[in-house]
């Protein structure tokens, strides 16, 4: 490395291998990389097709963006074959071995640092060991936890006080202690592994990634300031974290091809899909997802699909069902068994809704002038998307950190309404079923009315500060010029000392 403070920085990304940690770390490379840095994604070779079209793009662009990938073993990790993704994985106990299943890639990634060092490595939070691997290699790590500043702080406040261990049951509300807002909880809505009080592998994993945090150069957050002003400065002063807010990150996929072919390629034809929200009245049509991993049981699904019918609503409804149920179908109808009879014929019939499986192009949907509210598990890259279209929500969140992210757009933002769950239930959800008439009633409060129309225009506020946030002087902007520049003095006082 030189001593000229204008050499283009290097930097490498290295995501957790879940689509909900690929996408926002593409999104943070691809923006780097406009910036003048070269950026490096790393990731295993059964990931790399995923963002490969994305990098082709931006490549052509005249960005300065390229991918490595080091082996993963899954078989060896008692995992089957090919199972190299989260959005492969189908119980909380395949959940916890794919997680430990991780820690194989660390000597790979030190033979990569130690072959090719960077001037910085951006790991996932799911990586705690990158920090003492980057550490023996003079490299700066720096943590990327994909969630929100309010999460954040959320989950060290929980962690410090044990608020929950004071309440008398499962269902009693308790408040998150030396918050900036009044935000109550129960213990159904906390992790497993936190209220058992026995130290798991995912406990063991949070404990030591927070300690490997704290050793980092520091926090990428996928956030803006004005979104969560309070949290931000909480995380920094009160928490004592160094911390840079960039995003949001999915802003950067400016045009359709960019927004369509983000992630997984799409089951549906997004000019299809765009024919079809284009003959609908503005805000008219909510869109339905729950995310890359959540899968529903066939009983919530079709409760989902009794509220859909019998609130009236046009709807874009994506769905991951989990896998092991029952794929029959009614002859007469053509309807999956868990539907109401007739239920596709009918929607079909009236042009109210599309049901896509499995993966849709949302950023390119929910930007859309038909849609008009978002119904959606509150992880922080669809929490995040749907404020920067500008869309109120109806929350649902089954697990990982989204009550939290539910209590900071119902309670904090004002810009969505509780559907009703109440239980952290994993990633098949199947221990809850939130009924046909608060998913209808919850629809109509979000989509029809003066609470609606309030909501919404929140909402487009903070659209609006979102786009400004990552433009020049913005926010965003201005936190990752500073950060630029702090790693630019950090590479020159390190070969410095050479």
């Amino acid at each position: 490395m030189g001593s000229d403070n204008s050499r283009q920085l290097r930097i490498f990304f290295f995501p957790f291998m879940a689509h909900g940690h690929i996408l926002p770390t593409i999104d943070m490379a691809k923006l780097f990389a406009s910036r003048g840095l070269k950026a490096t994604i790393i990731t295993t070779p059964l990931n790399a097709p995923i963002f490969a079209q994305t990098i082709q793009r931006t490549q052509k662009l005249g960005a300065k963006i390229d991918v490595k990938t080091i082996d993963f073993q899954s078989v060896e990790a008692g995992l089957p074959p090919g199972c190299e993704n989260l959005d492969s994985v189908e119980s909380q106990e395949m959940f916890l071995k794919f997680i430990k299943a991780t820690e194989m890639l660390k000597q790979p990634l030190e033979d990569l640092l130690n072959e090719d060092p960077p001037d910085c490595l951006v790991a996932d939070m799911f990586f705690p060991w990158a920090t003492d691997v980057a550490q023996r290699l003079g490299v700066p790590r720096i943590v990327f936890h994909g969630m929100s500043f309010f999460a954040l702080c959320a989950m060290e406040c929980i962690r410090l006080h044990e608020p929950h261990k004071i309440v008398s049951s499962d269902s009693d509300p308790f408040a998150i202690p030396n918050f900036p807002h009044e935000i109550k909880l129960t213990r159904k809505q906390l992790p497993e592994h936190l209220c058992s009080g026995v130290e798991n592998d995912f406990m063991r994993l949070n404990r030591e990634a927070k300690e490997s945090e704290i050793r980092s150069f520091g926090v990428i957050v996928n956030s803006f300031y004005e979104l969560e002003p309070d949290y931000a400065d909480y995380f920094r002063n009160v928490l004592g974290r160094r911390a840079w807010h960039i995003g949001a990150v999915s802003l950067c996929n400016r045009d359709i091809e960019d927004k369509a072919r983000r992630g997984k390629k799409a089951t549906i034809d997004e000019h299809e899909c765009l024919k079809w929200l284009d003959s609908k009245d503005p805000n008219s049509v909510i869109y339905i997802s729950f995310g890359s991993v959540a899968k529903f049981s066939p009983n919530q699904l079709r409760e989902i699909a009794l509220a859909l019918e019998a609130s009236g609503m046009q709807f874009i409804w994506v769905i991951r069902k989990a896998d092991g149920d029952s794929q029959d179908k009614d002859e007469a109808s053509g309807d999956e068994e868990w539907l109401p009879r007739g239920f596709k014929e009918r929607m079909k019939l009236e042009n109210k809704g599309l049901i896509i499986q499995d993966w849709a192009p949302q950023v390119l949907i929910l930007d859309h002038k038909a849609i008009g509210a978002f119904m959606t598990h509150c992880g922080w890259n669809s929490t995040l998307e749907g404020i920067c279209a500008g869309v109120p929500m109806v929350t649902w969140p089954v697990f990982a950190e989204q009550f939290y992210n539910e209590k900071l757009v119902t309670q904090v933002l004002r810009v969505g309404v509780e559907v009703g769950a109440q239980q952290w239930v994993g990633i098949v959800a199947d221990r809850e079923i939130v009924s046909k008439d608060s998913i209808e009633r919850t629809l109509r409060q979000v989509m029809v009315g003066g609470e609606a129309e309030a909501m919404r225009d929140r909402a487009k506020l903070l659209a609006d500060k979102a786009r400004r946030a990552i433009e020049d002087g913005g926010s965003s902007c201005s936190d990752m010029n500073a950060l630029i520049r702090e790693l630019a003095s950090h590479g020159i006082a390190c070969d410095a000392k050479k």
